[in-house]
């Protein structure tokens, strides 16, 4: 794997995760109670061995490099490192990344600078766990000028990303980005001959689609993309090349979940609550590598905890949390009932409070189908439960995005407050 190097795409402006990304890159997102987004591709580069790592960075950047820096050194006698590289203007560009295609094109000079054989190109809003290294030997032992990582998806979900046809031997065929006409999706279903032929743990009616994943040969990547105007990958690059070079498609069998609305992102924090979650970050072969923070271990004072994840220097007073993901800090207070919920913690504890309402959850709170970003404050007897079901709105300190609840990073919600 020393012959490989990573490109990891830290994404656009995030608006579809706002109010996520307003203060922040998708990739800085906090996942899991201690984890940002960017430690997912990350951490499955380095358990493969791939330890040259690039990530290609252009809104909202500052925690994104703040949390990279801290988190990801190498000692001096590895050739490994994880660096940095943010859009810029040169004498022969003047435009910001205009999409996947573009961010890599106009960074290839860095990105083969050492003559790497192949360049693995992961996406920063993703949650898996993906034993790259397979990936990468399939790739060369098909001697694939290309392979695109597949997974098994529904008719809904496959109108949001890119599907293929793939033949017995697991080429690509035919290749469409976010298919909207019914004739094009029912192409693209699987039959039961193809589901067996390539053993796919799939049901018949399913289609194929790219995990945004993807491996090239140097050369070929520097061929498809140097002098082009094609801007990305899966909606122009991909289609193109099939007529004139070899792509593969490695079947992905494990956990996967595209992080890409509010409403996949909120679902994909509580699947980790799960007596057996179908990503297990329990693993002591694959850990997720994140920023080592040396905090107190989780304080509960008379509280029903049930199938949620409590993570370091929390203080629980509260009298039930259920399904719930509490973040690091957090602090919830006496007789409040947190269920369904992301709440993502403090990025310090508040030593003097400066607001009438400190960091944290209050008392007597009553919060479901939520995620509070960091450094919330939550004021006494605020009810936090969208009774009436509102799938978009927003109001002082909060909006709501596919019926969740969405407290802004830093907002100060007043006691007492209903929505």
């Amino acid at each position: 794997m020393k012959g490989v190097v990573t490109a990891i795409l830290g994404g656009g402006q995030g608006t579809r995760l706002w109010p996520l990304t307003r203060y922040r890159a998708k990739p800085a997102v906090p996942i899991g109670g201690k984890f940002r987004l960017i430690d997912i591709p990350i951490s499955n580069s380095l358990h493969a061995g791939i330890e040259q790592v690039y990530v290609l960075t252009q809104f909202n950047t500052a925690s994104l490099h703040r949390h990279i820096a801290q988190t990801y050194r190498f000692d001096n006698f590895s050739a490994g490192f994880v660096n940095i590289l943010a859009a810029e203007q040169s004498l022969n560009n003047r435009d910001w990344y205009q999409g996947t295609a573009d961010a890599v094109r106009q960074n290839l000079r860095r990105l083969h600078y050492n003559r790497p054989e192949d360049t693995l190109i992961l996406s920063g809003d993703q949650l898996y766990l993906m034993d790259l290294y397979s990936f990468v030997s399939e790739h060369r032992e098909r001697q694939a000028d290309f392979s695109v990582a597949v997974k098994p998806v529904s008719r809904a979900e496959a109108q949001g990303l890119g599907v293929m046809r793939l033949d017995r031997t697991g080429r690509i065929v035919e290749f469409v980005e976010k298919p909207k006409d019914p004739e094009v999706i029912n192409r693209f279903t699987l039959d039961k001959e193809t589901v067996d032929t390539l053993s796919l743990d799939a049901e018949p009616g399913m289609l194929l689609a790219s995990m945004g994943i993807y491996v090239f040969k140097r050369g070929v990547l520097d061929e498809l993309l140097d002098g082009s105007e094609d801007d990305d990958f899966g909606r122009e690059v991909i289609p193109a090349a099939l007529a004139s070079h070899r792509g593969y498609g490695f079947i992905h069998r494990g956990y996967w979940r595209d992080i890409g609305t509010i409403g996949t992102f909120h679902r994909a924090n509580l699947e980790l609550t799960t007596p057996v979650p179908e990503l297990n970050l329990y693993d002591p072969d694959r850990p997720i590598f994140t920023h080592p923070r040396f905090l107190p271990g989780c304080k509960i004072r008379n509280c029903e905890a049930t199938r949620s994840i409590l993570a370091d220097g929390s203080i629980v007073a509260a009298s039930k949390v259920s399904r719930s993901v509490v973040g690091i800090r957090s602090i919830i207070l006496e007789e409040t009932v947190i269920e369904d919920s992301v709440v993502m913690g403090a990025t310090d504890f508040e030593k003097d409070p400066r607001d009438k309402v400190p960091v944290g959850i209050g008392r007597g709170c009553r919060i479901r189908g939520a995620i509070v970003d960091l450094n919330s404050r939550i004021g006494d007897d605020c009810v936090l439960t969208n009774e009436k079901g509102i799938e978009e709105g927003d109001g002082e300190g909060w909006s709501i995005r596919d019926g969740v609840i969405v407290v802004h990073r830093g907002a100060s919600i007043p006691p007492g407050t209903v929505v």
